[in-house]
């Protein structure tokens, strides 16, 4: 249903930037410039609201140290590294079948 509460949770999981993070973080905690760097043509804003999100549902955990610079990290709650393990399987099989999948693209393109 379209009021589902699920889907955006859905939503915030299987974004594109959602998905990436999740996976960038599966290897510990990470400061906001590190996960920019690591994940790669994010711009500040998208990653800040994808954060936000992702922690409002409870997969991350940010603390923010009280200095100058801002020092903030991030890390996946229990929760974050269950569904973690979902998306990292399934990045992992779209690597695996991409070759296959662009084959059948192509040949429909055709």
């Amino acid at each position: 249903a379209e009021q589902c509460p699920s889907r955006e949770v859905l939503k915030h999981v299987t974004s594109r930037w959602g998905v990436l993070i999740l996976v960038a973080l599966r290897d510990g905690t990470h400061r906001f410039s590190d996960l920019r760097r690591k994940i790669g043509g994010v711009s500040e804003k998208m990653l800040a609201q994808s954060l936000q999100a992702l922690e409002q549902d409870g997969f991350l955990n940010r603390i923010a140290y009280p200095v100058v610079p801002p020092h903030v990290e991030y890390s996946l709650t229990p929760l974050g590294e269950q569904v973690s393990e979902k998306v990292a399987a399934l990045a992992d099989w779209i690597e695996l079948n991409l070759p296959e999948v662009l084959a059948v693209r192509d040949e429909r393109a055709a």
